[in-house]
């Protein structure tokens, strides 16, 4: 029994991740990471004020930080869509994993990379950028500020002077900007599922540009409340380098929660896919043996001919002949 169990242990870990080890795969990962960094960089860079050390620092543009986010998103979807999928953004990997066009050994990698890639943007913005200017270096926050400098000349989240901000804040609890996140993040995975719906043959336009007015919409929206993350890694990587981790949770929590609520929403009740539903309904069929079936998904969807039984070996069988023998199925996003 305890061979058996090592066995079936072994072969879970081999099934899970199959498909890494590939070199497709791994240059979808290097391309997270450099689409996240590039991103984190340009966009990160529009809320830098220069005149922030003047007596009379105008406020930040909010018009300029909202279209500079939604359209370095936009154009490193269509750099790298075709390469990684163009996540740029744990909240949207989280919603391939639910919705099963991800496997989650590979969300991990996919993941760590768009961390790494934000790091190192702020990283560079940060050793490129004046200390009279950097400002928060564009850190997300909710709840009020506290600052040992004048009010004056800085400016939180890139969008208004501190002073207005504590006014605003006052009344603006943790749990507002978690749901405030949760919305934005919503409306931008929600546009992600549909503008990229192969089923839809009626679509026409550039998906891409779509996603990147979706980031632009929740900017305009959000930005006075909670900086507008939309983005964890967008959050982390800034908030690493100034080591400012204030309620730095609910820029994870709130975007995750929204993205696999609005793919749950679109994926399997608005927009399902019946082969989809016929596929795991298999799962739980016995055969005639009475052994329950296995169904193996590749990062796009269920095929129909991926379905192999696993059974407890007989007296006398071979090891080898209960081994998984499927093909690999490479990584397509």
């Amino acid at each position: 029994a305890r061979r058996f169990l090592h066995c079936c242990n072994c072969q879970s870990i081999m099934v899970a991740f199959k498909g890494i080890w590939t070199k497709d795969f791994w240059r979808a990962v290097s391309g997270e990471y450099l689409a996240t960094f590039i991103f984190v960089l340009l966009s990160l860079g529009s809320t830098i004020s220069w005149k922030a050390g003047e007596e009379k620092a105008p406020p930040a543009d909010l018009v300029l930080i909202s279209l500079c986010f939604g359209l370095s998103i936009a154009t490193m979807v269509q750099c790298f869509g075709h390469i990684s999928g163009g996540h740029i953004n744990p909240a949207v990997t989280a919603a391939m994993v639910v919705t099963r066009k991800l496997s989650l050994a590979k969300a991990v990698f996919y993941v760590l990379a768009q961390c790494l890639g934000a790091i190192t943007g702020a990283g560079i913005l940060y050793l490129v950028t004046p200390a009279a200017a950097r400002g928060s270096l564009g850190v997300t926050e909710v709840g009020i500020h506290r600052f040992s400098i004048p009010v004056q000349t800085l400016y939180v989240c890139g969008s208004q002077p501190v002073e207005s901000l504590l006014q605003v804040n006052a009344q603006f609890s943790v749990g507002n900007g978690l749901l405030v996140e949760l919305l934005i993040t919503f409306e931008l995975v929600f546009t992600i599922f549909a503008s990229c719906d192969p089923k839809r043959t009626e679509l026409g336009g550039s998906a891409s540009l779509a996603i990147g007015f979706a980031v632009a919409i929740g900017h305009f929206f959000a930005i006075n409340y909670t900086g507008a993350s939309m983005n964890p890694a967008r959050s982390f990587g800034p908030a690493l380098i100034t080591l400012n981790f204030t309620n730095h949770w609910v820029y994870w929590v709130g975007p995750i929660l929204g993205a696999v609520l609005a793919a749950s929403l679109y994926e399997y009740l608005y927009c399902p896919d019946p082969e989809v539903r016929k596929r795991l309904k298999q799962v739980f069929h016995k055969d005639s043996a009475g052994r329950y079936q296995e169904v193996k998904a590749d990062d796009i969807a269920i095929k129909p001919d991926s379905i192999h039984t696993i059974s407890k070996p007989e007296k006398g069988e071979k090891k080898e002949s209960f081994q998984d023998t499927t093909g690999e199925v490479l990584s397509s996003v």
